[in-house]
């Protein structure tokens, strides 16, 4: 496609003909969406249903849960059809309905991390006022402008590239990508840029900003508190620290490979790498904070020996 035009499919082209090797990574894609789904629906299923984790730190954690869900619903069904398919094409409409699905899951993810760094702060540096500092209105506030924000913020950008007219219509990854898109458009692209870096910058620099502060006074508690306050802090801390390190390390490597030529690198590391930040934090999540935290461990031995 060498003219201008409103393009009414793309092609994949990062998968590749691996023979018989489809069924192999289609079983193990089966595999790792089933572990995905049955981990953190039943996390979530044991913060409903048990009111002892009614409780903020659980309420923010099952928001985290129900957002790894959906992220995964939006990337593995589609990467099972395409694994078995011959033919690499979506749709142009369900390829942007997949790029808002993508694009709010890593924003919720990123909001909800530093909302949760938010929470143990407060339980950390303000233990007597805890409970009054945040409440369930609160946390309901919370929890719905973090999915409201990241709609508004990953909508808007979308809306400016499905107009756009296109010399291409071939994107070099196995999902859609909304940067990818644009640059394949032949028109002027200015303001899709700006506002593509405005919102990068938006669902980075503030939970970044709002996470440096919390931990910078939960070590100013631990270093001038007691024992039992360092171990609180490091017990509750740990988790959300290995959690946002994991799903930073991810979101990094796939802004820089949409921004910047990557074409040095080998194209199965590409493919593994931009597939991590959306199936490894699935799989991290649940087992993180399912095995870190004696409650859910105990709750969910009950149910799964009982």
């Amino acid at each position: 496609m060498t003219n201008s035009t409103q393009v009414s499919y793309f092609i994949l082209a990062a998968y590749f003909d691996s023979g018989l090797l489809k069924y192999l990574f289609f079983m193990i894609v089966v595999l790792l969406y089933i572990l995905i789904v049955c981990t953190n629906l039943l996390l979530i299923v044991v913060i409903c249903v048990n009111r002892s984790l009614h409780e903020p730190m659980y309420l923010f954690l099952c928001s985290l849960f129900v957002n790894e869900l959906y992220g995964s619903s939006g990337l593995f069904p589609f990467l099972l059809l395409q694994i078995l398919s011959d033919i690499h094409t979506v749709s142009a409409s369900f390829c942007f309905l997949q790029i808002f699905c993508l694009y709010s899951y890593a924003c919720v993810e990123f909001f909800n991390l530093a909302v949760m760094s938010y929470d143990r702060y407060l339980a950390i540096c303000y233990p007597l006022q805890y409970n009054t500092r945040i409440t369930y209105n609160k946390i309901t506030i919370l929890i719905v402008a973090e999915w409201f924000y990241a709609s508004v913020l990953c909508f808007l950008p979308i809306s400016l590239s499905v107009p756009l007219q296109l010399c291409g219509n071939i994107i070099n990854k196995v999902y859609c990508d909304n940067y990818t898109i644009v640059k394949l458009a032949c028109s002027d692209t200015t303001v899709n840029n700006i506002y593509g870096l405005v919102v990068t910058f938006l669902t980075i620099s503030c939970p970044v900003i709002l996470i440096f502060y919390t931990y910078v006074r939960i070590l100013q508690v631990c270093f001038s508190g007691s024992k039992q306050t360092r171990q609180k802090a490091v017990s509750t801390c740990t988790p959300h620290l290995v959690s946002l390190l994991n799903f930073s390390f991810g979101a990094f490597f796939e802004i820089m490979q949409s921004r910047f030529n990557m074409k040095n690198v080998p194209n199965m590391l590409r493919i593994f790498l931009s597939l991590y930040w959306l199936t490894c934090q699935p799989l991290l999540n649940p087992l993180v904070y399912g095995l870190n935290m004696s409650n859910i461990r105990n709750i969910c031995k009950n149910l799964i020996f009982a």
